[in-house]
């Protein structure tokens, strides 16, 4: 089912269908995400015509292509390669006219690929505000809107120095919601959110930030493009690829099995841990009283959990849920689980996830692991690696966000 979802995004698949007739002018090709390299090279192998662009992905997730320019950069706490390949994008779009294409790829990662400091910040103050922002438990639509306001390429900046030429933007969805300003911080789409936003945001979650940043949201030197910007006249974006249509084929799987299967949500969001607890109520529920929902059958969700670190372990939303889950079961003897992010990248590890049966407390015991310290210390990944219990997939070249089955026997 796994396979499934994330076979259903790939770019190869979604991308075709979607592309526009080739223009009078010139077509440049544009993108930033861990699915752009894919993206770019559907695009050439279906394209009539000249093409010529850039796009930067993450490290390890490049295809070759003949017309279009791959960069590779990190991710998720941005380099100087990402920056650098951002200020070359902005200069290939300079100077466009009214019969020129641009096809913007965009998938979940660009906001740490397209790192492009606004005036006044640097690299080193953007990577900072970004380990803050991802360990500090926010929501990712959250962190991505103060992303927009540090930002001189996103929040519909690009699009805007695309201007007069036409722009047409192509998401694969890795957020709950599926809004377009969250996919990369949205680059190429107006943003109706503000520097006073971004400002609440980093004092909510009690981020200390670089006396330059708070400059620039105290005095909104660092306000996005707006809708009605007449710069955004002519771009649109459409989304291919979305966590939805990554469950239903997942459920698909299911369906052919002839094993029940409900989607829960696309968009589930709170802290991994609680959402485990949660899931394993609900699993319970089903195993013990048949209710909502009768057993044999399985329980799909996805969505963007987050994690405040509390501890020095190796993190993963992902494998933090399915620990937390675990516990919560007890060793159910007829409760299985497996949940991963869809890009094969679970955290800062190039791990998806993991899996969990009725036996992985008891195996975890005779191995002298102790769960509840591990989840406490945000260790969750060395639980599993421990137990030989990590899903690797290796780069996807897709990110539809996280996976989370659940079958009850």
């Amino acid at each position: 089912m796994f396979d499934a979802a994330i076979a259903s995004a790939q770019p190869a698949l979604c991308v075709p269908p979607h592309l526009p007739a080739a223009p009078r002018g010139r077509s440049i090709v544009i993108g930033a995400g861990k699915a752009s390299a894919a993206m770019a090279q559907a695009v050439e192998r279906n394209w009539r015509g000249e093409l010529s662009g850039l796009v930067v992905t993450r490290y390890g997730y490049a295809v070759p292509c003949a017309q279009i320019e791959i960069v590779e950069a990190a991710h998720p706490v941005p380099d100087a390669a990402g920056m650098h390949a951002a200020m070359r994008m902005l200069e290939l779009v300079a100077h466009l006219h009214e019969d020129d294409l641009v096809l913007c790829l965009i998938s979940g990662g660009g906001s740490a690929l397209l790192p492009l400091p606004a005036k006044g910040l640097t690299l080193d103050m953007k990577q900072n505000v970004s380990r803050a922002l991802l360990a500090s438990g926010a929501t990712i639509s959250e962190i991505n809107c103060v992303r927009r306001h540090l930002s001189a390429i996103k929040g519909g900046r690009l699009a805007a120095a695309c201007h007069p030429a036409r722009v047409l933007t192509l998401l694969i969805s890795d957020v709950p919601g599926d809004r377009p300003v969250d996919i990369a911080s949205g680059p190429t789409v107006a943003d109706p959110t503000t520097c006073a936003d971004a400002l609440n945001i980093v004092r909510r979650y009690g981020i200390t930030v670089p006396q330059a940043v708070l400059e620039l949201l105290e005095s909104g030197r660092g306000e996005s493009v707006k809708p009605g910007d007449p710069r955004l006249a002519r771009a649109g974006a459409v989304t291919i690829a979305t966590p939805q249509m990554a469950l239903e084929a997942a459920a698909a799987v299911a369906g052919d099995a002839g094993i029940a299967v409900h989607i829960l949500s696309d968009a589930i969001e709170g802290e991994a841990r609680d959402v485990g607890k949660v899931l394993a109520g609900i699993a319970l529920q089903v195993a013990e009283r048949n209710q909502p929902f009768t057993a044999p059958c399985i329980l799909l969700s996805g969505g963007e959990t987050t994690v405040t670190v509390r501890g020095n372990g190796r993190g993963g939303r992902n494998v933090e849920y399915l620990l937390s889950l675990a516990i919560a079961l007890e060793g159910h003897p007829r409760i299985h689980a497996l949940a991963g992010d869809t890009d094969g990248v679970d955290g800062l590890e190039e791990i998806a996830g993991a899996y969990i049966g009725p036996d992985s407390l008891e195996r975890a015991g005779a191995l002298g692991l102790k769960p509840s310290d591990m989840l406490g210390n945000n260790d969750a990944h060395s639980f599993f690696g421990a137990l030989d219990d990590s899903l690797i997939t290796g780069p996807t070249l897709t990110n539809v966000n996280d996976f989370r089955a659940i079958l009850i026997e």
